[in-house]
């Protein structure tokens, strides 16, 4: 049975099959592209290409199909991540991503049996796309790496082209290696940017995040060791503030890595520009562990990417994530959230501000929002809703004043003090309608039933 009550409305979604990172996230003759890790035949097999969506709103959707397909010897077994760049004064998608080509034979996979090529295609319609061309192969990259080398992301800065891609090196740290190039076709390493102290022994998906003249490394470090109230997940993703540009910078304090995200799903997130000046992030909305489920009862779909957030930077630094202002456009008519509300739907955005003390927010009777002094703690009552997410608590920089959430269906995600703090997980409710009943005290709370368009 495929559930469609389960299929979110607002967060996009393969049609059918497996997806992952979100890849080549841009804004192009004034429509959104959205191109993810994608595979067709899941279950079953694990050959990634490139899935794609269009948006006029970031929210509403369409299917444009497979747009990379691993077809050529520099990435037969998996299209792999990687960005877009808007060229030629806006008239020319480049799309950018490593061709990943594993060997057969006894091999360990980390410093031989594997190939990572950084590979570019263009598009003049954002729909067709161009022959494959191989800017790097394994020889271009320094010699102290291993065979990891993928994820590029590339921009324009000072009338140069520069690209980020991570890296896992010979002595099992992680890493981002930074390429110039004045053509976008002819790269030369430039330098590579390391972790005073070891941070992980993997460092995915690096993004470049700048807010108010401050520089931001965003990455995904791989080997991080499980804390009692931060990194939760096998694998984490968060962002490094610098003291410079990405050029000029080689070592980062490992020790101001910040979480995107503390929910249980929330992976390789990445960053663009819309033509507003917004800073736009879409995440994963899922993870590679495998002890809770985000496909139960044989769904022929598998994983989401999360509502676009806007990013801002705090007075203090940390940067700040919010809800895409979109969303509020789909708001109904308001309640007041008392004890208990109910909604025809799984489509909710919950707004609880001036709060004053402990307390929690149910969803169903089933999940649990709570907040106390420095602590928020999300559990599930029922096992089966949570598919494998049971209970879990995550510390605060400060006293809990504002909360919202937003319910798409199978998808739910808790923002903090205007985005301070960020929690994603899926939920798979059996209920036919949503209910809300809040316990916390506060100046005022309200829930908005989310109207579908069309």
């Amino acid at each position: 049975m495929d559930h469609p009550e389960w299929r979110p409305v607002f967060h996009l979604s393969p049609q059918r099959g497996w997806m992952n990172d979100p890849n080549g996230l841009c804004q192009y003759r004034g429509r959104y592209h959205a191109f993810y890790q994608y595979t067709r035949d899941w279950p079953g097999s694990d050959l990634r290409s490139w899935g794609h969506a269009t948006s006029s709103d970031l929210l509403t959707w369409d299917d444009e199909g497979e747009a990379l397909s691993p077809d050529t010897p520099e990435d037969r077994t998996g299209v792999y991540s990687g960005c877009a760049v808007i060229a030629d004064g806006g008239r020319r998608m480049d799309l950018y991503y490593t061709g990943n080509v594993v060997l057969e034979g006894d091999y360990d996979q980390v410093r031989d049996g594997r190939e990572a090529n950084q590979i570019l295609v263009t598009s003049e319609d954002g729909r067709s796309f161009s022959a494959k061309r191989v800017l790097l192969r394994p020889g271009d990259y320094p010699r102290d790496c291993t065979r990891h080398v993928r994820d590029p992301k590339v921009w324009e800065e000072d009338g140069e082209l520069w690209m980020v891609l991570g890296a896992r090196a010979d002595d099992d740290r992680g890493e981002v290696l930074v390429y110039r190039s004045c053509d976008g076709i002819a790269w030369e390493h430039h330098r590579t940017i390391r972790s005073r102290k070891p941070l992980g022994y993997m460092w995915e998906c690096p993004n470049i995040v700048m807010l108010d003249g401050k520089s931001y490394l965003a990455i995904c470090p791989q080997g991080l060791e499980n804390e009692k109230l931060r990194r939760h997940n096998r694998w984490q993703a968060g962002y490094l503030p610098l003291d410079g540009p990405i050029p000029a910078t080689t070592l980062v304090d490992g020790e101001d890595f910040i979480e995107w995200d503390f929910g249980w799903d929330f992976y390789a997130p990445q960053i663009f520009s819309a033509d507003d000046g917004r800073s736009l992030m879409i995440g994963w909305m899922g993870t590679f562990d495998e002890d809770r489920s985000s496909a139960p009862d044989g769904l022929s779909w598998c994983h989401c990417l999360t509502l676009p957030r806007e990013l801002s930077r705090a007075a203090d630094g940390r940067i700040l994530q919010t809800p895409a202002r979109e969303i509020e456009d789909l708001r109904g008519t308001p309640q007041e959230l008392c004890e208990n509300v109910r909604l025809p739907d799984h489509l909710a955005d919950i707004a609880v501000d001036g709060i004053e003390g402990a307390g929690a927010l149910i969803l169903d009777g089933a999940l649990s929002i709570e907040l106390s002094d420095t602590l928020l703690t999300v559990s599930f009552a029922d096992p089966a809703i949570g598919a494998g997410r049971t209970r879990r608590s995550v510390g605060l920089p400060r006293t809990t004043w504002m909360l919202r959430v937003i319910v798409d269906r199978s998808t739910v995600e808790i923002y903090l003090n205007g985005g301070e703090t960020v929690f994603s997980t899926r939920w798979f409710p059996t209920a036919a309608q949503l209910s809300a009943s809040s316990g916390i005290g506060c100046a005022s709370s309200q829930i908005w039933p989310l109207i579908k368009r069309g």
